[in-house]
């Protein structure tokens, strides 16, 4: 029977590489303060499209009324998740890559919440 050095090899690469992905420095988690002051600290799209995405509990109890665990909360939040792949890729085609005003933030913030909890009443 011939060694399998390709499947060894293989193996090998994968445990090299999920004991890097443990080792190496977690980045801190985003806070709402890190887009204070955009125009001297620019931000990537993605980390606020990432942000957005992990307030998406809020925005559904806002905009369903009903409290986290609900029906209608958890009919907002599934329905928010099968949105998202389409929402970041609108997102990507609309706005720079780099977030770098108040205005662009805004616009990014706003579009996005609306793509992923829409709302058909006028919000308050």
């Amino acid at each position: 029977m011939k060694f399998p050095i390709v499947t060894v090899t293989l193996v090998s690469a994968a445990l090299i590489f999920v004991v890097w992905e443990q080792t190496r420095e977690q980045p801190e988690p985003v806070t709402a303060s890190r887009f204070a002051d955009l125009s001297a600290n620019p931000v990537e799209r993605g980390t606020v499209v990432d942000w957005m995405t992990g307030q998406v509990s809020d925005f559904c109890a806002e905009a369903t009324g009903a409290a986290p665990g609900s029906d209608a909360h958890t009919g907002c939040i599934d329905g928010s998740e099968a949105r998202e792949p389409a929402c970041r890729r609108a997102m990507a085609d609309r706005f720079p890559g780099i977030v770098a005003s108040e205005r662009i933030f805004r616009d990014l913030s706003i579009t996005l919440m609306n793509c992923l909890v829409p709302q058909s009443r006028p919000i308050d």
